[in-house]
């Protein structure tokens, strides 16, 4: 099944581009997912238990090296948003 992930990283820091383009940054090294970045979201389209544990191990590493962020994520199921 294919999924549409968009997902936007709100850093808790005055300092709150380095922690989302880390987040872009780590994303990206996942081959087999079609990622487009916005200005207020990234879209991650791919298999869906692949594009999920890319979400999930992506937010863990910056949790590691940025600490805290919230995460807005709509997770659309069969579809292709792009």
């Amino acid at each position: 099944m294919q999924v549409t992930i968009d997902i936007s990283m709100y850093p808790n820091r005055e300092d709150f581009i380095p922690p989302i383009d880390g987040f872009i940054e780590k994303i990206n090294h996942f081959e087999n997912l079609k990622i487009t970045t916005f200005p207020t979201s990234t879209v991650i389209q791919g298999e869906y238990e692949f594009a999920m544990k890319a979400v999930q191990d992506t937010i863990a590493a910056c949790y590691l090296e940025y600490n805290m962020a919230v995460y807005v994520a709509k997770i659309i199921p069969g579809y292709e948003a792009l």
